[in-house]
């Protein structure tokens, strides 16, 4: 494609973009721009960016005006982006729906693409005046293999018969009629409609996918709906999102999977702390509690104040006979010592944290024994908690240190110092030794005594060494909070016993997520010594 034929696609785009955005009401997207490399789709989008084939439009010029390819094109865009899938969210929640019905990643994405287009395009036909139809109806005029691909053909006979137009269809009104059920159009349905659209095209598919094996490689000419539609930032948020939505780390981890390449050439997880950068392998597992401790918050006691010992000015007073003139205000005064007119401060004892100012740091101990649950297999209250908690002291601009125990005396342990790396910690915390359960205090003292650290602990109680554990936390000052997974057993009962005249411990109870946010770190009891559990 030459330049001048460049040009002049890129001057029509700007004559008409004004209309489509008006047509769309203002989205919030840039000004489309010509492809520069001759792809085989009419279309593509990377970052909210339309990108407008030149080469399909000259083609398609050719047997209606060019000024309509154009128009068709960018409502086909622009409605993707109005309506379906709208952003990430919806998506990847589409995705997921199918694949409950297909495994295959590759069939999948292009199920979830092919249902986009049918929402966007009809919502388009349906709501705007747009040239769709009539681009559809031509699109075999630069492709002369769309005859052959079957589930094309099988698409364009249900846009036929839910737009009651005629695009020269014949042979699939079978399939068309089945797939033309489906409420496209309904938002509260799609979960539900998508499902039902992939088993009625699965068929479909895996012809696609062994024209594709066979070296014929057939693609949705409207082109790919990956995640390159999408910022790392949005990206980002809508794998919050579905961390929050879904309560099976495995499901989670086959998405990952599944756009694995995608989110690495994205730099997703580079944000947080997940990757080193572009193309960096991404831990799905660590991901997955990040993502889904975000959805959660802890709040922090601060460290009470304490007098300083020190006077300091706060409020003025009329200076009167007697009272002693260093603590006259000059300034207020006017130079003059004169009774009611004078200015004289009023002064009060400071304020400040103790020894530390604002939030502690904090050590966070987590039980990684046998009998608590494996990260990695089945959503963790205990690796959720602990990285909860490590959220709120890294959002107050403390530095968190964990020690990750099982069968500690037996090396069964991991210990990180304090630091800010979200990745570190959410490694540390994710690890699982699935051994005995036995915390070594010379670990703990070891982190304790570098500050003056708040603890957290979360555990099942079923620790080898509890007496010892107790005797310990009795003996030390510092502000603990301890959670424990589970219902009451001896061990828990124990331990609440132990410690329920202690002012400086905290304890709590998690058996579902939803128990996470009632948990207050560093909270001190009150004179009435009344525990939380």
């Amino acid at each position: 494609m030459n330049s001048e034929a460049m040009d002049s696609l890129s001057i029509l785009i700007d004559k008409i973009w004004p209309k489509i955005k008006k047509k769309h009401l203002f989205p919030q997207i840039p000004a489309p721009m010509v492809m520069e490399s001759e792809e085989a789709v009419a279309i593509e989008m990377k970052g909210k960016q339309i990108m407008v084939n030149p080469w399909i439009c000259e083609k398609l010029g050719q047997v209606m005006p060019k000024e309509d390819v154009v128009e068709s094109l960018l409502d086909h865009g622009t409605s993707h982006y109005t309506y379906c899938p709208w952003d990430f969210n919806t998506h990847i929640a589409l995705y997921s729906e199918v694949k409950k019905v297909i495994k295959d990643p590759e069939m999948v994405k292009c199920a979830t693409g092919y249902f986009m287009d049918i929402v966007a395009n009809t919502y388009c036909i349906k709501e705007k005046e747009t040239k769709i139809p009539e681009l559809y109806k031509y699109l075999d005029n630069w492709d002369s293999t769309i005859g052959s691909r079957k589930l094309d053909m099988a698409i364009f006979s249900l846009y036929q018969k839910i737009w009651g137009i005629d695009l020269n269809i014949s042979g699939y009104d079978d399939i068309a009629n089945r797939l033309s059920r489906i409420p496209y159009l309904d938002k509260t349905r799609w979960k539900k409609s998508i499902k039902s659209f992939s088993r009625t095209i699965l068929c479909l598919l895996e012809v696609e996918k062994q024209e594709k094996e066979s070296g014929n490689n057939q693609q949705n000419i409207m082109g790919e709906h990956g995640l390159s539609n999408y910022s790392g930032e949005e990206i980002e948020a809508g794998l919050r999102d579905f961390a929050g939505r879904t309560s099976s780390i495995e499901e989670f981890k086959e998405i990952i999977s599944d756009f694995e390449d995608e989110l690495k050439d994205l730099g997703v997880g580079n944000t947080s702390g997940m990757g080193r950068g572009k193309g960096e392998p991404i831990d799905a597992d660590m991901l997955f509690y990040m993502k889904l401790a975000e959805n959660y918050s802890i709040p922090i006691k601060m460290v009470p104040m304490e007098k300083n010992g020190f006077l300091h000015p706060y409020s003025h007073s009329p200076w009167e006979v007697g009272k002693p003139f260093e603590d006259i205000d000059i300034w207020t005064s006017f130079g003059k010592i004169i009774p009611g007119i004078t200015q004289i401060w009023n002064k009060r004892e400071g304020e400040v944290f103790g020894e530390i100012e604002g939030t502690p740091d904090c050590v966070i101990v987590i039980d990684s024994s046998g009998s608590m649950v494996n990260p990695t297999v089945n959503l963790s209250y205990a690796v959720l908690g602990a990285g909860c908690a490590s959220d709120a002291y890294l959002r107050s601009e403390s530095k968190v240190a964990v020690y990750n125990f099982s069968d500690a005396n037996a090396g069964g342990k991991e210990l990180l110092d304090f630091t800010t790396n979200r990745k570190d910690i959410y490694r540390t915390i994710c690890r699982y030794f699935g051994g005995g359960t036995n915390l070594r205090l010379k670990d703990l003292e070891s982190l304790r005594t570098k500050s003056k650290t708040d603890i957290f602990i979360i555990t099942d109680m079923q620790i080898s060494n509890l007496k010892k554990v107790i005797d310990y936390l009795s003996d030390i000052d510092n502000r603990i909070t301890t959670v424990y997974i589970g219902n009451d057993n001896r061990f828990i009962k124990r331990f609440k016993g132990a410690v329920k005249e202690m002012q400086n411990i905290s304890v709590y109870s998690v058996n579902k997520k939803e128990d996470i946010p009632k948990i207050v770190l560093g909270k001190i009891k009150d004179y009435f010594n009344v525990n939380p559990v």
